[in-house]
């Protein structure tokens, strides 16, 4: 009976809703929240190996990536806590690009040692208020350790092709780095600071090794010119459009029509094709001689139009129209009413190329002179799609480092400079707060611990020799882990570099996300609520 009365008093929570309260809450979030860290840790560093990832979906669609976002963003996680470390990998891919595997390790990093002090009876706002300090310190220790060669166009050049290199490092492109260093580089150099990644178009086509891979000034699209057109228009003027041009027959499917007679029909076709015939008419009052639709262009409509020496191109690609629009300055329109209120885009050439077996069009000499294309080619489509996503990591980078031009010497070097300061902190705090720090030390460090871990390197051995080189606050060292050598090394002599914006990120989400879910004590599941019959 008394079992009984205790539930009935307990049970606030409507029916299908469970709670779980305190240690059972806090074990299930830092759980979850590391499970998540030692899935891909093993992708971090230079040697750190892909993964699969395979829908069960349609088409048993295959992955294979070495990008934290792109691994996390794929799976299907249960766990609260879990989630929080998805988009923080997530925010730290939109916000500079790369970083996203070492942002969720250092948070789960973090996390292990906030379980170890609260099962020390440490109180969760006292590790959190320990994090707190240790971050600040840590990220002036960051801001001192910085390097910046803005006034240098020479150093600075080298720095970026560092950074491409250092970054494309981990990735599937590690062994052509120099050659997509170079194309990464020259890609942003072209932007002149303004920052639109859009402006940089990457393509794949399959076929070809990954060397082969180019930059091309302009825009390529991947669009054939329709049969009996022009392959190649000079000083084009472009009118881009977002408009259905498939409307000159009846169409059977989707509309009921009733007669009285065939020839009725043929009045209602005659009236459509006037119609269309108009619409094209109104287009070509615009005075471009390139006309590309996202939309279908039926046999008639294109008739019409190359009769009045307009070519026409269907079909472009959603992107690919925004980005045409972006690029050759014009407007996409879907009325043509108005002859001087849309904004024709223009380019010097444009014309017909092959890459491997396929016909694309390039447009050359674009109204904004900073675009380009950079086309991929590699053995498949999945090696392409690695290449890509390593390329696009690398591209963000490098425009994180444009604006913000500081750099710092890799392979956890910062990490251990940052672990020296906050040690340096702890050992003058009194309190339980300086275990905390300790342990955000100790998180620190995790990552060149990793690094060589993932090489197959003594990681304990190398890590203690780091600690001796930087053990000196008033020498400046550079050291760190050589991977090639499997040694410490001088990061700077090796030219492995990285950018200052990505490290902070790091630095300051990882503690966000991990006081985050350091603050968790209940966790509460409602089941959705059901339709009334």
């Amino acid at each position: 009976m008394s079992m009984m009365g205790n539930s009935a008093g307990t049970n606030v929570l409507g029916e299908g809703a469970s709670e779980e309260k305190g240690e059972h809450a806090r074990l299930a979030s830092f759980v979850g929240a590391m499970a998540i860290s030692d899935l891909v840790k093993s992708t971090l560093g230079p040697k750190g190996m892909d993964k699969i990832l395979v829908s069960m979906g349609q088409g048993n669609h295959v992955t294979v990536t070495n990008d934290g976002a792109t691994i996390l963003k794929s799976i299907y996680v249960d766990n609260a806590a879990a989630r929080v470390l998805v988009d923080i990998s997530k925010a730290q891919d939109d916000e500079v690009g790369d970083g996203t595997t070492s942002v969720v390790v250092f948070a789960g990093e973090l996390l292990r040692q906030a379980e170890q002090l609260v099962n020390q009876k440490v109180h969760p706002m006292t590790i959190i208020q320990g994090f707190r300090e240790a971050c600040t310190v840590a990220k002036a220790a960051l801001e001192a350790e910085a390097i910046d060669n803005a006034g240098n166009d020479e150093a600075f050049r080298a720095d970026l092709l560092n950074i491409a290199r250092t970054t494309l490092s981990s990735k599937i492109l590690t062994h052509d780095k120099d050659h997509f260093a170079k194309l990464a580089v020259e890609a942003v150099m072209r932007l002149k600071g303004s920052g639109n990644l859009e402006m940089i178009q990457l393509i794949q086509k399959a076929g070809g090794s990954l060397k082969d891979s180019f930059l091309d000034e302009g825009f390529i699209l991947d669009k054939k010119f329709n049969v009996g057109h022009p392959k190649r228009i000079e000083n084009a003027k472009i009118l881009l459009a977002n408009t259905p041009m498939d409307t000159d027959k009846i169409k059977i499917y989707g509309a009921r029509v009733r007669v009285d007679s065939m020839s009725k029909v043929g009045e209602i076709e005659a009236a459509e094709k006037q119609k269309m015939a108009n619409k094209c008419e109104k287009i070509a009052s615009h005075g471009a001689n390139l006309f590309i639709n996202r939309q279908l262009i039926y046999n008639y409509p294109e008739q019409v139009l190359m009769s009045r020496g307009v070519t026409s191109i269907e079909h472009a690609d959603f992107d690919g129209i925004e980005r045409l629009a972006l690029v050759t300055g014009g407007d996409i329109c879907s009325t043509f009413d108005d002859p001087g209120g849309s904004k024709l885009g223009t380019c010097d050439l444009v014309q017909e190329i092959m890459i491997g077996e396929d016909k694309l069009i390039k447009f050359s000499g674009v109204a904004k002179g900073e675009a380009c294309t950079i086309v991929l080619r590699g053995a498949s489509s999945h090696v392409l799609g690695e290449a890509e996503r390593s390329l696009h990591d690398a591209l963000c980078v490098l425009q994180s480092t444009v604006k913000d031009s500081r750099i710092l010497p890799g392979g956890g070097c910062p990490e251990m400079v940052m672990a020296r300061a906050v040690d340096e902190l702890a050992a003058k705090t009194p309190g339980k707060r300086s275990l905390a720090m300790e342990g955000f030390a100790k998180a620190l460090r995790m990552i060149p611990t990793i690094i060589c871990e993932n090489a197959g390197l003594d990681s304990s051995e190398i890590v203690s020799q780091l600690r001796a080189c930087h053990a000196d606050a008033a020498v400046r060292s550079n050291m760190g882990v050589d991977i090639i050598t499997g040694e410490t090394g001088d990061m700077v002599k090796n030219g492995i570099t990285e950018c200052f914006r990505v490290k902070q990120q790091i630095l300051l989400s990882g503690t966000e996300a991990a006081e985050m879910i350091i603050r968790v004590d209940d966790i509460i599941k409602c089941a959705p609520r059901q339709r009334e019959e």
